[in-house]
């Protein structure tokens, strides 16, 4: 049991659960149904298994040397090759978990996964590093939407806001961990730019995704399209404010990204009526 729960904490299980039930809540809202949702589940989910165990696996020794307790690999619970195999089996299983939706939506979810791979290794630690995110996360949604019957091209918005979400989650997600990371070895986009570079980033990425979500669908913007690009634009600024005057571990931009990223998601999940 303690080796079983080893392996899917080294899978990175909360964002890849987090982006699993985000893509499975859009395709509800686009019209998926019955057995059509439990598979985008699952099919969204290996990519996610796919890209956790992976990076695991390629970090072993990294994070031997320094020491990482919080990486199961380092602290003995599972062996490196064990969670290989897991990241290998889950990278074979996406095409083969999306070939129900057709041949279009399982060419774009194993290119989604692929891209995403490609931030373990070789984009992880160079000035690229936020590309596969863009790339990945603008054909989740493009993925859901052409699963539907017919296979229904994406709209350009869903996909640009998908993509900027993906971009901004980089820089946010990076935020409280920057020196950390950097001491072991990790030197990606983010870890460039310094944690002001990174906040500012991360800023501007994510209203872009909530100012897109709100004014790109056909119509005029809902009431909870205008709060929402409201409280992005007060949020932003507040965190920016809040970590400028704080002392000690600055968490106060990162949190306010955390809440724009969470309207955006909602956002995004509540467009699929508009899909």
């Amino acid at each position: 049991m303690a080796r079983a729960l080893a392996v899917i904490k080294a899978s990175h299980p909360e964002p890849g659960l987090a982006v699993t039930v985000a893509m499975t809540l859009l395709a509800i809202g686009v019209g998926h149904r019955g057995w059509a949702i439990a598979g985008i589940f699952l099919a969204v989910g290996a990519t996610q298994l796919s890209v956790g165990w992976v990076n695991d696996w390629l970090d072993a020794a990294r994070d031997r040397h320094t020491g990482r307790p919080d990486k199961p690999i380092a602290a003995g619970a599972v062996s490196r090759r064990t969670v290989g195999i897991a990241g290998l089996i889950a990278t074979l299983a996406v095409p083969v978990l999306a070939a129900p939706f057709g041949l279009r939506p399982t060419a774009i979810l194993t290119v989604a996964s692929l891209v995403a791979l490609s931030y373990d290794w070789p984009l992880k630690s160079t000035v690229f590093s936020v590309v596969p995110y863009l790339i990945a996360f603008g054909l989740l949604p493009a993925f859901v939407v052409t699963a539907l019957p017919g296979h229904p091209a994406p709209p350009a918005w869903l996909v640009t806001a998908g993509a900027l979400l993906g971009g901004g989650a980089h820089f946010a997600n990076v935020l409280p961990d920057l020196e950390d990371d950097a001491a072991t070895g990790v030197r990606g986009l983010p870890h460039r730019l310094g944690a002001t570079g990174s906040a500012f980033a991360a800023a501007i990425l994510l209203l872009g995704a909530t100012l897109t979500l709100v004014f790109g669908p056909g119509g005029p913007p809902s009431w909870a399209g205008w709060a929402a690009a409201a409280a992005a634009v007060v949020v932003l600024p507040l965190g920016w404010y809040a970590q400028r005057r704080a002392t000690g571990r600055r968490v106060a931009m990162f949190r306010a990204v955390i809440v724009v990223a969470l309207i955006d998601v909602l956002l995004l999940i509540f467009s699929g009526r508009v899909v």
